[in-house]
């Protein structure tokens, strides 16, 4: 199956599911204040045992062809934990998850399981938006001794500023689905209207000042 093929099905999946939820006329409001026509929660998928296996797969087999020499899988605290546990038996590799920041209490461990100094390592996450808690995980591995390879994400949103920030740390990034396919796919399944189609487009040129 090629890559365009790939990412629309992931994109097709994630609608079908409602993993992804696209509503320009009533907008989410992130974490960081910003108001968005999207929100993309990929837990969703772990309901369909159909589409959660897709995209096991689908990862296990971007991580053969990108990081052929992993030797161990990490998945990103929380919700890269369970897609990375997959990854990980699919691949009958070594698994651990790493936290946002070390535990305040028991054994202080921000990297739960084991870890070996020097293994090469493949993170894995569920989304993608600006990178920066994703790449604070490839800090905390490269702080403990590990080979960071790459990281492997279901869906990106395609942010200009992530791409330079895994530039940056050097990190080759390899995801499943974009938010153009999704937009694409969107549209195809009548999801959307052309007019919300614009307003999406819209707003991932400039999502700081969208919707203000």
């Amino acid at each position: 199956m090629t890559t365009t093929t790939i990412s629309q099905t992931v994109a097709r999946q994630l609608l079908t599911v409602q993993a992804v939820r696209l509503q320009p006329d009533a907008p989410f409001r992130w974490s960081s204040g910003w108001l968005s026509p999207i929100y993309c929660d990929n837990r969703v998928t772990l309901a369909y045992p159909e589409v959660r296996t897709y995209l096991k797969q689908a990862l296990a087999d971007a991580i053969r062809q990108q990081f052929p020499t992993a030797e161990a899988i990490a998945g990103v605290a929380t919700a890269g934990i369970p897609q990375g546990a997959l990854v990980a038996d699919a691949l009958d590799l070594p698994y651990c998850y790493v936290r946002p920041e070390p535990k305040a209490h028991g054994m202080g461990k921000q990297i739960e399981g084991r870890l070996e100094a020097g293994q090469r390592v493949v993170v894995i996450e569920d989304l993608i938006s600006t990178g920066g808690s994703s790449l604070k995980v490839v800090d905390a591995l490269r702080a403990n001794g590990a080979d960071v390879l790459g990281m492997a994400a279901i869906f990106t949103y395609g942010f200009p500023v992530a791409d330079q920030n895994f530039r940056d740390r050097n990190v080759s990034l390899v995801c499943l689905s974009t938010y153009d396919a999704l937009l694409a796919e969107a549209q195809a399944m009548n999801y959307i209207t052309a007019d919300a189609m614009t307003s999406l487009a819209a707003w991932r040129q400039n999502p700081a000042e969208w919707g203000l």
